[in-house]
């Protein structure tokens, strides 16, 4: 049986542990902020259109290792008597995550949950706000507008969603906080062009990018190649960058002859026995993988 994600450490409470949440979120953000609230302790139920979840044809281990602790229901919620079955859901659940645009959400009749389910935590993730709402987007067009792609290379991680996942969590638990206190749920939310702008920021104020401190302009902040691969290298702090300096150079060109005449494994050993920041890189092969 697949695992579930360790999100939490296996000595840490679950303080979710009595909370129900619901989620008809599909695709990245809204999977990965429900997986984190099992984690936690939520019984989570996913309710999937009978298509399924887009990302169980793409990467089915990543979904697999999603919803290994949750509850999938298949429903569809075009057909009034199902729509009705998820209103038993929301009867029951503390928590909602919704991943759709504002018009979808107001086809579904989820749009005034406030009146009809009042004690419920509803944490809405959308690509955007305002007069750009109903503007469809994904993590690739998120970034691309913010500046953290280098064309034409495809980005390796999707920020915006995994930065909305974060935030739609940071904003279920907080929504349940406030309802012990407030003694009703809320709206909250989650916007991943948003994200993707707070993302962006490293790239404009010019800390990460191109030439820059954190993009290869620093000889202790750089990947090198080895013998065999590559290794990464940060040692930014004076006492590390010192360590480096005596035992394998100071300069980019010094570092770059040093570190090819040796394993990537030779160098790893070598970053233990100094104490610097230093790791194989792990490249990316082509197809799908269960690791």
């Amino acid at each position: 049986m697949m695992k579930s994600v360790a999100l939490m450490s296996a000595s840490s409470p679950e303080p979710l542990t009595g909370i129900r949440a619901v989620s008809l979120a599909s695709n990245l953000p809204g999977p990965i902020a429900a997986a984190q609230l099992a984690s936690m302790g939520a019984q989570v139920t996913k309710i999937e259109p009978p298509a399924g979840d887009p990302l169980a044809a793409v990467a089915r281990a990543w979904y697999d290792e999603l919803v290994a602790d949750q509850e999938i229901v298949v429903l569809d919620l075009k057909q009034s008597e199902q729509r009705g079955r998820l209103d038993d859901y929301l009867a029951d659940a503390d928590a909602l995550i919704t991943a759709m645009r504002p018009s979808a959400l107001s086809r579904l009749d989820l749009h005034r949950l406030s009146e009809t389910h009042p004690a419920l935590v509803h944490v809405e993730i959308v690509g955007h706000d305002g007069d750009a709402a109903e503007v469809p987007g994904h993590d690739l067009t998120y970034q691309a507008a913010h500046g953290t792609l280098c064309p034409p290379t495809m980005p390796l991680v999707p920020v915006a969603d995994l930065l909305g996942a974060e935030r739609a969590v940071s904003a279920a638990v907080s929504g349940l906080l406030s309802r012990t206190r407030v003694g009703r749920g809320g709206h909250y939310k989650i916007v991943l062009d948003h994200a993707a702008q707070m993302a962006g920021a490293a790239v404009r104020h010019g800390l990460m990018g191109p030439a820059t401190p954190l993009g290869g302009a620093l000889s202790t902040y750089r990947i090198y190649p080895t013998l065999d691969g590559y290794v990464a290298f940060g040692a930014l702090e004076p006492h590390f960058a010192a360590r480096v300096s005596e035992y394998v150079g100071r300069t980019i060109e010094e570092l770059e002859s040093t570190f090819k005449t040796r394993t990537t494994s030779y160098w790893e050993a070598i970053g233990r026995e100094l104490d610097i920041p230093l790791a194989e890189v792990k490249v990316p092969t082509s197809g799908v993988t269960n690791d």
